[in-house]
C-alpha cells in the first residue's frame, strides 16, 4: 500500500524543521560565538573540529541503539521525538549564553553546548532518516519520499538561511546578542511543532528486523559496504566544499562586499540563492530525472557548482557596487546544492539493498548513521578551514558600541584579506569538488541497471 498525502505532508513537515535547525547550527554558530561574542576564531574551529570527533563515535552507537529499540511506537519514533525535544532546548541554550559570561568560561559553554547539540541532533536524526526504508517500498516510493524530504529539508535550510540576519535584527534592535537568542527559540518550538506533527502522522508499515552489531563488527559491516563507503567520501568532499563558503559568506558580505547596510545584501542574495535551491529540488531535479539517469544528473551538477565557483572568484575582483552581479555564480552553486541533496540519500538509500544483497543483512541505522556523521564532519572540517582564514585575515568584529554600528566594517580589512577571503572561499571548494567527480567515476557502480539486478535478486 502506497503512501498516502497525509504521511508524505506530514514527514516533510519534520525535514522542514529538522533543517532550520541544522542550518541555524551550522551557518551561525562561528558567527555568533566569534563575531558576536569575541571568542577567538581558531578556539572556535578547534572546539567545532573535536565535536565532529565525538561524534565519529556517538553516531554509530545511536544507529546501534535504535536497531535494538522495540516499543509499540515502533523503534524510530521514540527517539525521534526524545531527540528533538532535548536538541530544542540544546539549540536555545547555545544561542542564550549570560551576558556575565566571558574569557575561559565562554569557550568552556561554547564547547559543551555544542557538543551536546550534536549528540542529541543524531539522536532524532538518523532515526528520521532511517524511517525511510522501513515504511516505503523500494524503487520509484523511496526516490519520491527522499525527494520530497529532501526538498523540504532544503526548504527549512533556505528559510534560516534568508530571514536569519534579517530577523536578528529586526527583534534584537541592532543588538545581534539578544536577536540570536529570540530567533533561536523561535525555531526551536517550530521544530518541536512540527516533528511532533510528524511522529502522530506516520506509522512504520513493518518492522524492519535489523541485527544489531557489536561496534566492532559495525564498522566491519560499513567497511565492507564499499558503494557506501563511496557514497560517505563524496558526500564529506561535497559538503565540506559547499560548507566552506556558506560559513564565509556572511563575512564577505559584512567585510569585502561592505557597506553600513551589508546585511540587507546578504539578505536578498541569500533570498535568491534559497529560492534556487528549493527551485532545484522541485523542479529541476525532476525535470532532469526524465531525460537523464541519476549517475548523470550527478556529474551535470558538480559540473555546475565548479562553473559557478570560478565564475565567483573571477567576478570578486571587479567593482561589486551591486548584489545582482553576484547572482549568476550564484544559480550555479546553489542548483547543484540543491540537487545534490537529493541524490547523495537515494544514493545512500540504494545502498542499504546493495548491503543486503553482498552482506545479507539490512543495516539500515548503520548506513544512515553515517550520513548523521558525514555530513557533521564536513561541517566541522569547513569551519575549521573558516576559522584558520578568519585569524590569519583578522576579520573579525571587535567594535561592540551601538556607534560603531554604523561603521563601514570594510574599510579595516587590508587588500591582502580580502583576497584570503576569496581564494578561501572558491579555490579550496573547486578542488573538492573535482576529487569528488574522481573518486565517484572510479568507485560507484549502483546504477539503475545495476539497481534493477539487486531489487530482483532480494526478490528471489
Amino acid at each position: 500500500m502506497e503512501l498516502g498525502f497525509k504521511e508524505k505532508a506530514a514527514y516533510g513537515l519534520g525535514a522542514v524543521g529538522k533543517d532550520m535547525v541544522y542550518m541555524l547550527s551550522a551557518s551561525y554558530v562561528l558567527y555568533y560565538f566569534q563575531d558576536v561574542l569575541g571568542v577567538s576564531a581558531f578556539a572556535m574551529g578547534v572546539i567545532l573540529m573535536a565535536a565532529r570527533v565525538f561524534d565519529a563515535f556517538n553516531d554509530p552507537i545511536m544507529g546501534i541503539i535504535v536497531a535494538k529499540t522495540k516499543t509499540r511506537w515502533g523503534k524510530f519514533r521514540p527517539w525521534l521525538l526524545i531527540g528533538t525535544l532535548t536538541n530544542a532546548v540544546v539549540l536555545y541554550l547555545m544561542f542564550a549564553v549570560p551576558p556575565a559570561m566571558d574569557g575561559s568560561g565562554l569557550v568552556a559553554y561554547a564547547a559543551v553546548t555544542y557538543i551536546l547539540w550534536g549528540v542529541t541532533y543524531t539522536m532524532m536524526d538518523i532515526p528520521y532518516w532511517s524511517m525511510i526504508p522501513a515504511f516505503t517500498n523500494s524503487g520509484k516510493e523511496r526516490e519520491g519520499l527522499t525527494t520530497l524530504a529532501r526538498s523540504c529539508a532544503g526548504v527549512g535550510a533556505a528559510l534560516v538561511t534568508v530571514f536569519a540576519i534579517k530577523i536578528v535584527h529586526a527583534i534584537g534592535g541592532n543588538n545581534e546578542r539578544v536577536g540570536f537568542k529570540w530567533f533561536a527559540l523561535i525555531i526551536a518550538v517550530l521544530f518541536v511543532i512540527f516533528i511532533l506533527i510528524t511522529c502522530i502522522s506516520i506509522k512504520e508499515k513493518s518492522d524492519v528486523e535489523m541485527k544489531s552489531p557489536s561496534v566492532g563488527e559495525m564498522f566491519k559491516a560499513l567497511l565492507s559496504n564499499d558503494q557506501a563507503l563511496t557514497i560517505v567520501v563524496a558526500i564529506v568532499l561535497i559538503n565540506c566544499s559547499i560548507y566552506i563558503t556558506s560559513n564565509l559568506v556572511i563575512y564577505f558580505f559584512k567585510y569585502d562586499f561592505g557597506g553600513t547596510g551589508w546585511y540587507n545584501c546578504y539578505t536578498v542574495f541569500n533570498t535568491f540563492g534559497g529560492a534556487v535551491q528549493i527551485a532545484s529540488m522541485m523542479i529541476f531535479y525532476p525535470l532532469l530525472r526524465k531525460f537523464c539517469t541519476n549517475v548523470k544528473i550527478f556529474y551535470i551538477t558538480l559540473a555546475s557548482a565548479i562553473i559557478g565557483y570560478a565564475v565567483l572568484f573571477t567576478i570578486a575582483f571587479i567593482n561589486m557596487s551591486n548584489v545582482m552581479i553576484l547572482f549568476i555564480p550564484g544559480f550555479f552553486i546553489f542548483a547543484a546544492n540543491g540537487v545534490l541533496q537529493v541524490l547523495t540519500t537515494v544514493f545512500l538509500a540504494n545502498s542499504v539493498d546493495y548491503g543486503e544483497l553482498k552482506n545479507k543483512r539490512r543495516d539500515e541505522s548503520v548506513i544512515f548513521s553515517m550520513q548523521t556523521f558525514v555530513v557533521k564532519l564536513a561541517s566541522g572540517v569547513a569551519i575549521f578551514i573558516a576559522s584558520i582564514c578568519l585569524s590569519l585575515n583578522n576579520l573579525s568584529n571587535e567594535n561592540t558600541t551601538e556607534a560603531d554600528k554604523a561603521i563601514d566594517f570594510s574599510l579595516n580589512v587590508a587588500k591582502s584579506g580580502k583576497l584570503s577571503l576569496r581564494m578561501t572561499m572558491t579555490i579550496i571548494p573547486i578542488i573538492g569538488l573535482i576529487v569528488a567527480i574522481i573518486v565517484f567515476r572510479k568507485k560507484f557502480i549502483l546504477t539503475e541497471k545495476k539497481m534493477e539486478e539487486i531489487t530482483e535478486a532480494l526478490k528471489k
